[in-house]
């Protein structure tokens, strides 16, 4: 690093406002909000999503409540133009919800754009071209004049195309790409000539971006500000803000944004996209919330979320990642403990929330207490999972490590003693029920068409389940979601997968001769917490099943059940850990 930094880089200028009003204002109300998960943060993706994984992704964020979601960018691909014809000839676009698509400002691109759209109810045509210094002068090679006759010739393309289709609502948006490192004159005429271009009086979403951030957030907002100054008089300019993260303040900068005049902004479930990251639409809703601003978007199954966005974007949430990790809701240190049971025990239903180190209750995202009052360390829960792979193979979830460290606690607290490999091990093995889990018998699984050409998987069969046997009959799109519909019609059991991991174990070691499968799944049983269950088998189905149905009865039985007694496994041979 270099010693005197200013030789190679510059301190981005101040706005000149020096009647800024922003820094007194209260957000009060939620801004309209625009997931561009399928779009930024799609391509910022190792592996962009398939038709399926896009799929789920725009349910997922329809069921959250997002009445504006950007789809793609249709003229990229024909992945991307296929998942915008699927959506709209197949009706999957609910009445109040809009898209979004992307075009750059090339004639051929915006052409093949707007013909993606043919027979949307209500979309927003999203135009974008770069007009800040760098971008403009050395990318482009093109003068002031030249950018504002490009924005005018492509946006009244735009208008062209979109007027000849009557039967769909347009909206265009905006954007002077680079907006936060741009003369803020050039960005106000470049959106000007846009509205021009447009027609004045049509509904225009004007987005100005972060691209890269630059400057620290209060600049950004001054930047806002003063571009919402010019336009406060216009209701049919909406002003977007498009943040992204790469000095880590985009949070920060949205923020800023609506207090400085900002109505809408864009981002991506838990800051998925390029560099550093889009704006985290989930920190930025969940902060209003704890502000008592109601979002308008749903977070209160915050791991079923998580779960569906790690399986369609194939990247993990971090641990510690605001609102949604694991550990955040836990604290390690003694005083921090003390202080949350006594204001737990203090506190009454009804009151405002005020517990130590918690600035929302977990339960209000479908989180239980368990974490927040373990006492258990985090060098015995790492403790215990390393004893139980190295010695056994199998790799606990890091949600299944928490659960069973309390398992590990009571046991301990019972035998007053430290733990051994085995003993570990007959306790995974008593409170999962590995050894005794029952079989689907005689079982059938079969693959038929479904609706809108999805596969449906069939299963049927049978199994011993608390003394009787059970049919079992069910469907769902694969074949452990037709066993979980099947199991629950079977037994009157509500069962919902929230996630589900397996992984293979060697043939050496003690756990057998032979190579076989562990697989843990997280369910919700009748409305209630979120538990595991756990399987192991030969095949990797049957493993699945084993836990489900592992899941399901540790449900039932609830948490009620005596710490075992280790006297009669325990084995003087074997490394103990310390677990307290």
């Amino acid at each position: 690093m270099l010693k005197n930094p200013a030789s190679k880089y510059r301190a981005f200028p101040p706005i000149a406002l020096t009647d800024r009003a922003w820094p007194d204002v209260q957000i009060t109300r939620a801004p309209i909000w625009l997931s561009t998960d399928l779009r930024d943060g799609n391509q910022a993706l190792i592996e962009p999503m398939d038709l399926e994984r896009k799929l789920r992704m725009f349910e997922l964020l329809v069921r959250i409540g997002f009445k504006e979601i950007e789809v793609g960018f249709p003229a990229a691909s024909q992945v991307e133009w296929d998942f915008v014809r699927k959506l709209i000839e197949e009706n999957r676009v609910p009445e109040d919800v809009t898209i979004q698509v992307m075009t750059p400002a090339r004639e051929e691109l915006i052409e093949r754009t707007v013909q993606s759209l043919a027979g949307a109810r209500r979309a927003i045509v999203h135009v974008y071209n770069a007009v800040a210094p760098v971008w403009r002068e050395v990318v482009f090679g093109m003068s002031v004049p030249e950018v504002m006759e490009l924005v005018d010739k492509h946006v009244r393309q735009v208008r062209a195309l979109t007027d000849a289709r009557p039967e769909t609502q347009w909206v265009l948006q905006y954007s002077p790409e680079t907006f936060s490192l741009a003369e803020l004159d050039v960005s106000l005429q470049a959106c000007e000539t846009a509205i021009a271009a447009w027609g004045p009086g049509r509904p225009i979403i004007l987005n100005l971006p972060t691209t890269v951030e630059a400057a620290t957030p209060n600049i950004f907002a001054d930047q806002i500000e003063w571009m919402a100054r010019r336009f406060a008089d216009r209701p049919e300019v909406v002003l977007s803000v498009h943040p992204h993260n790469d000095r880590g303040t985009g949070t920060a900068a949205a923020e800023l944004a609506l207090m400085a005049g900002a109505h809408r902004v864009e981002g991506c479930l838990f800051g998925n996209g390029e560099r550093t990251g889009n704006l985290d639409i989930v920190n930025v809703a969940l902060n209003l919330y704890v502000q008592g601003v109601a979002p308008g978007l749903d977070f209160s199954d915050i791991d079923a979320i998580r779960a569906e966005v790690e399986h369609c974007n194939q990247l993990p949430v971090p641990a510690r990642h605001p609102y949604a990790g694991d550990l955040v809701y836990t604290s390690f240190s003694g005083s921090h403990q003390d202080a949350i049971k006594k204001a737990f025990a203090a506190r009454s239903e009804g009151d405002a929330w005020a517990i130590p180190y918690l600035p929302i209750d977990p339960k209000d995202l479908g989180r239980s207490y368990e974490a927040v009052i373990r006492v258990n360390s985090q060098s015995g829960k790492g403790g215990i999972s390393y004893l139980l792979e190295s010695g056994y193979g199998v790799q606990l979830p890091r949600r299944l490590q928490i659960e069973f460290s309390q398992v590990v606690q009571r046991a301990m607290d019972v035998a007053g003693k430290e733990l051994a490999a085995a003993d570990l091990w007959r306790l995974l093995c008593d409170e999962y029920g590995l050894e005794r889990a029952p079989d689907v018998q005689q079982r059938h699984i079969a693959t038929r068409p479904g609706a809108h050409g999805a596969a449906q998987t069939e299963l049927r069969g049978s199994i011993c389940w608390q003394g009787s046997e059970r049919a079992l009959n069910g469907q769902g799109n694969g074949p452990i979601d037709a066993f979980v519909n099947a199991l629950g019609a079977a037994t009157g059991h509500t069962i919902r997968v929230v996630d589900y991991q397996e992984h293979a174990i060697g043939g050496t070691g003690s756990v057998g001769g032979d190579a076989r499968a562990a697989a843990y799944v997280e369910l919700r049983v009748d409305q209630g917490q979120q538990i595991f269950g756990m399987g192991m088998d030969h095949d990797i189905l049957s493993a699945a099943l084993r836990a489900v149905t592992s899941g399901v009865l540790r449900a039932i039985r609830g948490q009620a059940k005596e710490a075992p007694s280790l006297q009669e496994h325990a084995d003087p041979r074997e490394e103990a850990v310390p677990v307290a």
